[in-house]
C-alpha cells in the first residue's frame, strides 16, 4: 500500500506538469473577442477591411445614416455660353437612403427648386470619416439634361458643385453650386 502513494503522487505532479506545459502552448485566437460587422473580417485582433461607406472600430458605423436629412441653401447658377447667372433661394437638398442595404456608400441626393421639378440624383461616398464625406454624383439624364457632379455632407451641411448639360447639345452647360446648405431644423 505504501508504494502506491508515492507512485499516484508521481503520476499527479507529471500529469499537472503536462497538462500546464500543453495548455500555456495552445495559442488563443486574438479575434475571439472581436465582433467585426458589415461584411468586414477580424485580423490580429482588429477589423480591417471594412466596406466602403462605414468605419468604426468594428465597422459598425455606416456613415451615410448620419447624412439622411434636407440641407436648405440659395443656390448660384451660371451658364457661360448665354452670359446668364444668378441666384435660386429656397432650394433644399435630401440625401435619403437607397432601399437596399449594401453598397454602403450609395445614397440618392434630391433637389428641390421651387417652380422646377424635383431632380433626384444617385451619389455614390467616398472618403468617408467622423467628419463627413465627400460624394460624386452618378451621372443622371433628366428630362432634356444631363446631370453630373461632386460634393461633401457631415449632416450639418452640404456643399455639391453640378454640371447640367443638354442632351441634345453637351457643349451647353450650366453650373450650379450648392454652399454650406445647412441642415433644417423642425
Amino acid at each position: 500500500m505504501r508504494s502506491i502513494k508515492p507512485i499516484a503522487l508521481i503520476l499527479f505532479i507529471t500529469f499537472s506538469v503536462f497538462g500546464a506545459v500543453f495548455y500555456s502552448s495552445c495559442s488563443k485566437s486574438v479575434c475571439s473577442g472581436v465582433t467585426c460587422l458589415h461584411g468586414s473580417k477580424c485580423n490580429g485582433g482588429i477589423c480591417d477591411s471594412c466596406p466602403s461607406g462605414t468605419g468604426g472600430a468594428n465597422c459598425e458605423i455606416e456613415y451615410r445614416k448620419r447624412y439622411t436629412f434636407t440641407y436648405k441653401g440659395t443656390s448660384l447658377y451660371n451658364t457661360p455660353t448665354y452670359g446668364l447667372s444668378g441666384r435660386d433661394s429656397n432650394n433644399s437638398l435630401t440625401f435619403v437612403l437607397p432601399a437596399t442595404v449594401t453598397p454602403y456608400n450609395t445614397m440618392t441626393v434630391t433637389w428641390d427648386n421651387p417652380g422646377n421639378p424635383k431632380v433626384s440624383l444617385p451619389i455614390v461616398i467616398t472618403n468617408s470619416s467622423e467628419n463627413g464625406s465627400n460624394f460624386t454624383i452618378t451621372e443622371t439624364p433628366f428630362d432634356t439634361l444631363i446631370y453630373t457632379g461632386t460634393g461633401s455632407v457631415n449632416g450639418t451641411t452640404a456643399s455639391i458643385s453640378l454640371t447640367k448639360s443638354r442632351i441634345n447639345n453637351p457643349s451647353v452647360k450650366t453650373y450650379v453650386q450648392f454652399n454650406d446648405f445647412n441642415k433644417e431644423t423642425k
